[in-house]
């Protein structure tokens, strides 16, 4: 394996997403380290809720507004007057239509993103709860055979041996070691704490995401048939089907925009973590963990020596 170490980048959008302003419900900017428990960056992610939600006030009104101009400005129904209206409501129609498509295509492929991701952080979860349920075997089965087995080796030897001074020093010196590597692997962290059930935590995500992709799928394939119908009902001059998909069309525009905050919220807690998740991993652990230990493994430093290694050196 080669020595050099390759330093963890996050890609320039997670950077551009954690400079967004930070600002709890207050109006008072806020420190944009990531610290779920902090009620006021709790706060500065329902603000970023707030303000999706404030577009869809704005889109919403804007729409009023232009369908009051085009009811109350009807002009007569004469000849002259029809084609410059029908002219514009067209064009108004294929603008938004052609925007929706645009906006719809940008949501599929961040959807087919966001699940590929989840994959691979549910994928990284089984690996990682793998490895700890290797940690936590081998450390109780060495516990247990330097307890029972190597014990009753040692004492058996030194029955055999007890006539032979120089047998039983080093059999003497062999205990105290096993004595030493024992009083180390007690002195670990606390396991029992540090156990958390990754598998099961995957698990979850995994089918929270599966229901979240379905969810988003549905909603773009809805946002696709109420334009090709609304082009439709445009083409037939049907003021029916433009009435009905006008009702299901501000229903979807409420979804989108309320999906938007939803993302754009966890999109940011995201970003801020993945900026600096180390900062982050070692105050989660240090009360569990040895800092060094968690520095170690966390950074893969091979100039640095194992701390396990180190210490059963110096014990011995």
């Amino acid at each position: 394996m080669s020595s050099d170490r390759v330093d963890y980048i996050a890609p320039w959008w997670t950077y551009w997403l954690h400079n967004f302003p930070h600002i709890n419900l207050r109006f008072q900017p806020i420190d944009k380290t990531f610290q779920p428990e902090d009620e006021n960056y709790q706060q500065s992610l329902i603000f970023l809720g707030c303000v999706a939600a404030a577009g869809l006030g704005l889109n919403l009104l804007c729409l009023a507004i232009y369908l009051s101009c085009l009811c109350c400005c009807r002009k007569e129904e004469e000849e002259e007057s029809k084609k410059p209206n029908s002219c514009c409501v067209t064009w108004s129609a294929v603008a938004a239509g052609l925007i929706t498509c645009v906006a719809v295509g940008v949501g599929f492929y961040g959807n087919s993103e966001t699940n590929d991701g989840v994959y691979q952080m549910t994928y990284s979860l089984y690996n990682a709860n793998h490895t700890l349920g290797g940690v936590d075997s081998l450390v109780s089965g060495t516990m247990s055979n330097m307890r029972s087995g190597l014990h009753q080796h040692l004492a058996r030897l030194d029955e055999i041996f007890a006539t032979r001074g120089d047998y039983v020093q080093t059999l003497q010196f062999m205990q105290q070691m096993a004595d030493n590597v024992i009083k180390q692997l007690l002195g670990l962290s606390d396991w029992e704490k540090a156990k958390v059930d990754l598998a099961s935590i995957a698990d979850q995500s995994a089918t929270i995401e599966y229901y979240r992709w379905l969810t988003y799928l549905l909603l773009l394939i809805l946002d696709l048939i109420i334009c090709l119908l609304a082009c439709l009902g445009l083409a037939k001059q049907s003021r029916w089907l433009l009435t009905t998909m006008m009702v299901f069309g501000v229903l979807t525009l409420v979804l989108s925009w309320t999906s938007l905050g939803a993302d754009l919220a966890t999109a940011v807690g995201t970003s801020d973590f993945c900026v600096s998740p180390d900062k982050y991993i070692m105050s989660k652990t240090k009360d569990v963990i040895s800092a060094d230990i968690v520095h170690y493994y966390l950074y893969c430093n091979q100039t640095l020596s194992n701390p396990f290694q180190q210490k059963c050196s110096v014990d011995i």
